[in-house]
């Protein structure tokens, strides 16, 4: 069976769907389970149990590469002017496959344990603290400049033991490769991803020679360890997984943050009750990242040919799991347009699933949580000042700007 074409509704690249894509994830859910989206070639998925089916599933993969070459995949070489970035992307573990992905991971995620989480509890709280002190002092101003952007990224930063003169600069890199991961993106994105890929590459490869010489107690130093007693990690590796956990460390949580507060803002009742009653921080953290996830889309390659509801998606194609759909599907959500801060029963897929699971999801709750509670305690009245300018990105979506007065 041919799957339906996604029809006009689904439009990633206009301002208007970007603004608001969940009334297209209905069209698109009520009208079947799989779509073809001809300007990528892709297989929209939008329902939740299929995503988490397909996320699970391991005749799909990230990469295709341990297992086919480009033409024998049916596929053509990315242009060799990109090479910087895939070698950057391509040896980072979100792009593995096992084994490779299997013994990354193992190394990386002995720091981000829950003991490991718990013990940065005071040093998260107490920056979000002092960074929501400075906003309030300020009377206000721009929320993520202010608070979310600072946070996750002093937090993943000072675990990897990046020195503080130098994090101003992770964050442009840090955006202009993330780029790369919206649908087709133009020439100058490219050009910008190769350019950020380079210096950032540059950047670790010699911040690394210096703690290989002066090891400290960071995360560097210890895949260094491990990478110079086993073997177990190249040095590409090693940069690859640094700049995956710089970027996947804050991007996300970042967008969490600004995403959710203007949801907040946007249904005072919830907000009214979230400001009277601290408790509700947990479940709100989970309800909001359901409500409107940084991370709308995960893609994926067919490895084998799978089927989908009747639909076969031959080897050599592309799935899109349509996260955002997934998140307000109504056979898993009850009445999920709306904002529930109270939702218990919230199997999100925000992190994503399987063995692609963020690593990083305890930091980033207890990220988010922090910034909450300190912007609940600090600024009890805090009000949007301005209608928030969006990103024009799709894939991993968030905010220019989110201004407010407290």
């Amino acid at each position: 069976m041919e799957a339906p074409a996604a029809g006009a509704a689904f439009d990633p690249w206009s301002p208007a769907f970007v603004a608001d894509p969940y009334p297209a994830y209905a069209a698109l859910r009520e009208s079947g389970r799989v779509h073809r989206f001809a300007p990528t070639g892709q297989y929209l998925i939008p329902h939740h149990a299929d995503v988490a089916a397909l996320l699970r599933d391991r005749r799909l993969g990230r990469t295709y590469q341990h297992r086919y070459a480009h033409e024998e995949f049916g596929r053509t070489a990315p242009p060799a002017e990109h090479e910087p970035f895939h070698t950057l992307n391509d040896h980072g573990m979100l792009d593995l496959e096992p084994p490779d992905h299997t013994r990354i991971r193992r190394l990386v995620s002995k720091a981000f344990t829950p003991r490991t989480v718990q013990q940065l509890r005071p040093y998260v709280e107490k920056l979000a603290g002092d960074l929501v002190a400075g906003l309030v002092a300020d009377g206000g101003g721009d929320l993520l400049a202010a608070v979310a952007e600072p946070l996750p990224v002093a937090v993943i930063a000072e675990m990897l033991g990046i020195p503080e003169s130098d994090r101003p600069l992770l964050r442009p890199w840090s955006a202009a490769i993330c780029g790369m991961y919206e649908l087709n993106p133009a020439d100058r994105t490219a050009r910008a991803a190769v350019r950020a890929s380079v210096e950032f590459t540059a950047y670790l490869r010699e911040l690394i020679g210096r703690r290989r010489a002066e090891p400290g107690d960071d995360l560097i130093s210890g895949l260094i360890a491990a990478h110079d007693e086993g073997d177990r990690l190249t040095e590409q590796e090693m940069i690859s997984t640094c700049v995956l956990l710089l970027n996947a460390g804050h991007e996300a949580t970042v967008n969490s943050t600004v995403n959710g507060w203007w949801a907040l803002f946007r249904h005072p009742d919830q907000l009214a009750a979230l400001r009277a009653d601290h408790s509700l921080i947990p479940s709100a953290v989970e309800e909001l990242m359901r409500y409107d996830t940084p991370l709308q889309l995960f893609e994926r390659w067919v490895l084998e040919d799978i089927e989908v509801a009747g639909t076969t998606i031959p080897r050599g194609c592309e799935v899109a799991l349509l996260f955002g759909a997934a998140n307000h599907d109504p056979a898993v959500f009850a009445d999920p347009a709306r904002l529930d801060l109270t939702r218990t029963d919230n199997p999100h897929i925000s992190f994503s699933a399987g063995i692609h699971y963020c690593i990083g999801a305890p930091l980033a709750r207890l990220e988010l949580a922090a910034s909450m509670r300190a912007l609940l305690t600090q600024a009890p009245t805090l009000r949007l000042a301005a209608e928030p300018v969006r990103k024009p990105n799709f894939v991993i979506r968030g905010m220019e700007a989110l201004p407010v007065v407290v």
